[in-house]
């Protein structure tokens, strides 16, 4: 690391760490609250789902902290690389986590506890979905423009774990959109954890390169 840091280079540094964060609290405190919430299940419920009941406050809070730490992580990875569209689809992904938080999913599928399999549809609940999927999008969009970036810097590695990230969340997407359960909730939770570790190890990268 540097130890001539311009004040700059700092600011950037510093935008960048919550890219790191963000996918480590986001997980955790949505992995606390799914092993600790009546009723609800790892392998049938989407984590949106936690928004709703008495203590739906906390995944609201859970959204809109990590929206916000990836959105500074964007603006650090823009001041980090200049003109690229990877950064605003970074930062799309972390608006569409705040809309996430204020539009809240619909209960369904017996959570929370009473409520029925199907539930009403709401227009929170399609807002809900729908900037869900555009965020979705833009995270995937991302990891496939950083791809082609890192493959062009000679880094192969890194290009092949943005390309394998956007691939794998795409399918897991897709998996869940579906509608099907089980298996394909679970996989989508473990593209959920590999995407957080894209970010942070993006984030790293240029942290470390930034300033020295």
């Amino acid at each position: 690391m540097s130890t001539t840091c311009t004040p700059a280079a700092r600011v950037t540094r510093s935008l960048l760490g919550y890219g790191v964060l963000a996918g480590g609290f986001y997980v955790v405190v949505g992995l606390a609250q799914a092993l600790t919430r009546d009723g609800f299940s790892l392998d049938k419920h989407a984590w949106s789902l936690l928004a709703n009941g008495p203590f739906g406050w906390v995944q609201v809070a859970n959204f809109i902290l990590a929206g916000l730490m990836t959105i500074a992580a964007a603006v650090g990875l823009r001041r980090a690389i200049g003109r690229s569209a990877a950064p605003w689809l970074i930062g799309g992904y972390g608006v569409s986590l705040i809309g996430a938080g204020i539009f809240r999913a619909d209960p369904a599928q017996g959570f929370p506890a009473g409520t029925p399999q199907i539930g009403n549809v709401t227009l929170n609940g399609m807002l809900h979905f729908m900037i869900g999927g555009v965020g979705f999008l833009c995270l995937i969009a991302a990891c496939l423009v950083l791809g082609r970036r890192f493959a062009r810097a000679g880094s192969p590695g890194l290009a092949w774990f943005s390309r394998a990230t956007g691939i794998v969340f795409l399918a897991a997407f897709a998996g869940i959109a579906s509608g099907s359960h089980g298996p394909t909730t679970l996989a989508f939770l473990a593209a959920v954890v590999l995407a957080w570790t894209w970010l942070a190890v993006v984030c790293t990268v240029h942290y470390r390169t930034e300033g020295a």
